[in-house]
């Protein structure tokens, strides 16, 4: 217990998934969560995303575990919005912030409509540059910027076939931007003390992957496969021969890297991935 003890933690995309893993687990060691979710659907991405209901749902089980959290609505795709609610979030919880995860995330695939692209980028690039943008003026010394990239991003192919369509390529492009402006980022905030890096996740068992879009990428050889035909394909992404990885995986990689265990640790692209990508693009160490 105490691994973050009375740190605050500002998550984007906190309402439901892997946002409310990592602040359940944040939680559990002693911060503070200021949480923002968008709360609505987007056009392109057929699967439902997360409603007021569930953001609620979090800051109730935040507290539950003893902690505060300060959440509003918000769209990462703007700046400005994105911003206040920040401000908003740091002054209820008493003027400090020593971690942003940004972890708000679509993946439109299975469309013809070019928004799609355009909607990956926008809320997975976009909306991780907004996040770090709102929260920079706010951290000091050892704070911890963790940004959600993709396995997908990092293997040509998985994600940017055809098949997606425009927002598989969109989703792919903004993750790879992602891995480069956390690496990149690094550098920047190094003389400040603070750390910035990336998780990129395999297969996760949130609603992005338990989707009808998701069993037809999986399954393109069936008109309209369900999640039991989908289920055999899925460990094509790991190693392991396990189909996915459970939120709370992800979120003991970014209670790491919010610890100060990891004060050291800045630039790393953090795969977990049970060995998806060592399977898929095997890479021997530079010596």
């Amino acid at each position: 217990m105490g691994r973050v003890a009375d740190k605050v933690v500002f998550i984007t995309g906190a309402a439901r998934g892997q946002g409310r893993a990592h602040a359940l687990a944040l939680a559990a060691e002693g911060a503070d969560i200021i949480g923002v979710d968008l709360c609505a659907d987007i056009a392109t991405n057929t699967y439902a995303l997360a409603t007021a209901e569930d953001l609620q749902e979090t800051a109730r089980l935040v507290e539950k575990a003893g902690r505060r959290m300060a959440y509003r609505t918000a769209d990462v795709r703007d700046a400005g919005q994105l911003r206040e609610a920040l401000d908003a979030g740091v002054a209820e919880l008493g003027g400090r912030l020593d971690a942003v995860v940004a972890q708000a995330g679509i993946c439109p695939m299975g469309v013809d409509d070019p928004q799609a692209y355009l909607d990956a980028m926008a809320v997975d690039f976009n909306g991780v540059v907004h996040a770090v943008q709102a929260a920079l003026p706010h951290l000091g010394e050892g704070a911890s910027i963790v940004a959600t990239g993709s396995l997908a991003a990092l293997l040509p192919g998985a994600a940017d076939s055809p098949q997606t369509g425009p927002g598989g390529m969109g989703y792919t492009l903004a993750k790879r931007f992602v891995a480069q402006f956390v690496n990149d980022l690094a550098i920047v905030v190094a003389p400040r003390k603070i750390r910035a890096n990336a998780v990129h996740p395999t297969n996760c068992n949130t609603n992005m992957l338990n989707s009808d879009v998701m069993y037809r990428i999986f399954r393109p050889d069936l008109e309209n496969p369900s999640r039991e035909d989908a289920l055999p394909a899925f460990p094509a992404m790991t190693a392991m021969g396990v189909p996915f990885v459970e939120p709370e995986d992800i979120a003991q990689a970014v209670l790491f890297l919010v610890s100060d265990e990891s004060r050291y640790v800045t630039g790393m692209q953090m795969r977990v991935d049970a060995g998806g990508y060592v399977r898929n693009r095997p890479q021997q160490p530079t010596f």
